[in-house]
């Protein structure tokens, strides 16, 4: 393994653990307008409110890594998806004030801040995994290009459905029977749709699936996607919230660990090469060992910040 792989993989375990951490907390916003009392819509913002402005930290260090690790692939990712991008991030903006300012709104502006929570959450969902298609569907002659075709738009609309299976899950988990019939019934809905969508962009993208199948950790990670997706469905009928949230995360994990196999060594698909695009090695070196210390540190204020506030929601 080369100085380039490991930088490859740190910005790839900095994606993962955004989206598990912030795609929770987003299936959270967009599920807030399905739940009608006042006491479960307070309740399920108080299990975001501890935790969710540190989940952004992953974001700003895969952008901020990409830009001094691969800094001709990241030129070329913010360029074409610069509009995309900024809408994201004036989202998860958006998502974080009404998260503030909720508790000292009045009646009538709590619910306007309600929907706006729940429409900024749906958007950023929509546009992140908009822009992972893209990345997806880039061409040998045409690359990276803006546009509405099949693979973004499932690829958006598959991240959402997931983000609120996440949700589901973890309201159950936090906050348990007051919103226990709902969530459960809305999990069924999320899996299934979860399912159909990861299989149609599997469909249209099988060269990726292809290539990671000729690789032993793409067989892998194919074995736990099957294994994961089957007992997703034995904890839904079971109704086991805990190991179901376990599960959808192990997953999402899993997902990640497939298409990266199936994407090596191409940062962008027949574009830029993650040996031919990274920085001098030096520079490498010196953001890795900057990583070796952040990441964990960060990990180790996720976990203590989990402890404390363990437990049901009352």
């Amino acid at each position: 393994m080369t100085i380039a792989d490991l930088a490859a993989l740190m910005l790839l375990l900095s994606m993962l653990i955004y989206v598990l951490l912030d795609g929770t907390d987003l299936g959270v916003g967009m599920l807030l307008l399905a739940f009608h009392q006042e006491s479960q819509r307070k309740r399920m913002i108080n299990t975001l409110l501890p935790v969710w402005d540190a989940n952004e930290t992953w974001l700003v260090l895969l952008a901020g890594g990409m830009f001094a690790l691969f800094p001709q692939a990241y030129s070329q990712l913010f360029s074409t998806l610069c509009a995309p991008v900024f809408a994201m991030v004036l989202a998860l903006f958006v998502r974080g004030l009404t998260l503030e300012y909720r508790a000292q709104a009045d009646e009538a502006f709590r619910h306007w801040l309600d929907r706006l929570m729940c429409a900024s959450s749906a958007l950023a969902a929509f546009l992140q995994g908009w822009c992972a298609g893209v990345v997806f569907s880039a061409e040998p002659q045409r690359g990276l290009e803006i546009g509405f075709s099949l693979t973004p738009l499932l690829c958006g609309l598959g991240l959402v459905v997931i983000y609120l299976l996440l949700g589901c899950c973890w309201i159950r988990w936090r906050i348990g029977e007051d919103v226990e019939e709902r969530a459960s019934a809305l999990a069924w809905l999320c899996w299934v749709l979860s399912l159909v969508l990861f299989l149609s962009v599997l469909l249209l993208n099988r060269d990726i699936w292809i290539t990671a199948w000729q690789r032993w950790p793409g067989k892998i990670a194919a074995a736990l996607i099957f294994l994961c997706w089957l007992s997703q469905l034995l904890m839904l009928w079971r109704g086991r919230a805990t190991w179901q949230l376990a599960i959808t995360l192990m997953l999402i994990t899993a997902v990640f660990a497939g298409v990266a196999c199936g994407f090596y060594p191409w940062l962008i698909p027949y574009q830029h090469d993650l040996h031919r695009s990274a920085a001098s090695p030096t520079t490498q070196r010196f953001v890795l060992i900057g990583a070796a210390i952040v990441m964990p540190l960060t990990l180790l204020y996720h976990s203590w910040a989990f402890w404390v506030f363990r437990g049901k929601v009352r």
